[in-house]
């Protein structure tokens, strides 16, 4: 199983989107932040109108093509990546699951298409994520009365606001005043919003300039009122997650690779490719990775299967698996890999210290491996050919 194959366009900015990564990452690395001209490039590469459906001007990839090509930018750096990774499975999510006013979706589509990055922030320091339920304390205000009213003010903080100084728009999870949670689409550049660097001296990720956001009345002239979840909105962030971290992974493996026959110890007297250790640690890489990215391209397979999301709900659990199969696979990957090189992966000279931590953010994304293995678990003690 393997994942669908791009569109002539698709590939373009795939392709324009990984050199963006790789020429501004290092960087943004150094900064611990997202630069001015990596956020450029990012925008301009086109990859925000990838998961924008056609209809509405963009190159309506599925979920398995999302799949693709968020590995291939992963594996090209972690930080950046996720940036394209947020506001890939936000677009996609909204449109397969119909999940947004037309109105709203008119926004988003409108913004991928102008190369406009955005993302939805949702966790707070008090609440964390709120993947396992919680009411946030980030408020909305109306200044008219209900649902009807034509602007509504934001106040409160978002931590974790991957890209926060790259994005222009946001959509905002905050308490309505009956205690529901609305979404709000806020202009990160206009009144009411600053962001707070938070994620500086972080341990992973150090370029995705994930700092806390914080909007003091900020206004929101478009909202989606409170609604039940789709499954469309953890089927597309899963993916998103896991396809990132599956790219570090290859990425660790590719600089061993390299390493590998490059380094020729003056004892050895020949690349230590040659080393049955080394071959057997490859190996084991080269499986893990591989088993890791087919139950990928399974599992978006079979959701994609059902474009509609409803007979593909079934999938949700297998996806959720696959993340949690992705990020185990790339934390072995890395710490295998710095094992393999030895010494000369303590340096700066080999990027597999870097892997090595950006791998290890991946245990944090939900579905935790508790929650994502329980979940696929019941599902499959449920199905009736128990398969």
């Amino acid at each position: 199983m393997t994942f669908p194959e791009f569109t002539a366009e698709q590939a373009q900015v795939v392709a324009r989107a990984v050199r963006a990564i790789q020429e501004h990452a290092p960087e943004c690395e150094v900064a611990q932040d997202v630069t001015p001209g990596a956020a450029l490039a990012l925008s301009q590469s086109g990859y925000t109108r990838l998961t924008v459906p056609t209809e509405a001007g963009g190159l309506g990839a599925g979920l398995g093509v999302f799949a693709r090509a968020q590995a291939e930018v992963g594996r090209a750096d972690a930080s950046l990546a996720l940036i394209l990774a947020m506001h890939g499975h936000v677009t996609g999510a909204a449109f397969q699951g119909r999940s947004l006013p037309p109105h709203l979706l008119d926004a988003v589509a409108g913004a991928g298409v102008r190369g406009e990055l955005l993302n939805a922030l949702a966790s707070e320091p008090e609440l964390g994520s709120p993947s396992r339920g919680g009411l946030p304390r980030t408020v909305a205000t109306p200044d008219g009365s209900g649902f009807e009213s034509g602007l509504w003010f934001v106040t409160g903080r978002k931590t974790w606001s991957t890209g926060a100084r790259a994005l222009r728009w946001a959509l905002v999870s905050a308490a309505t005043p009956d205690g529901r949670v609305g979404r709000y689409w806020v202009d990160l550049r206009g009144e009411g919003v600053r962001v707070e660097p938070t994620w500086e001296g972080a341990l992973a990720l150090r370029g995705s300039g994930s700092h806390d956001v914080v909007f003091d009345r900020a206004p929101a002239a478009l909202q989606a009122p409170p609604a039940a979840s789709h499954p469309a909105g953890s089927a597309w962030f899963w993916t998103a997650v896991a396809a990132t971290y599956l790219g570090v992974g290859e990425a660790a493996l590719d600089a061993l690779r390299a390493y590998a026959h490059e380094r020729v110890p003056t004892a050895l007297g020949a690349p230590i490719a040659t080393l049955p250790r080394v071959q057997e640690t490859v190996g084991r890489i080269g499986a893990q990775l591989l088993s890791a990215r087919t139950l990928l391209a399974h599992a978006t397979a079979t959701w994609d299967a059902h474009p509609d999301g409803q007979p593909g709900a079934g999938a949700v659990p297998l996806i959720g698996a696959a993340k949690a199969v992705c990020t185990n696979a790339a934390v072995d990957a890395t710490d295998l890999a710095m094992r393999a090189a030895g010494g000369g992966a303590l340096t700066a000279a080999l990027p597999l210290g870097k892997l090595l931590r950006d791998a290890r953010a991946g245990l944090t994304h939900p579905p935790g491996e508790d929650a994502a293995l329980t979940a696929y678990g019941a599902a499959l003690l449920d199905a009736p050919d128990r398969a």
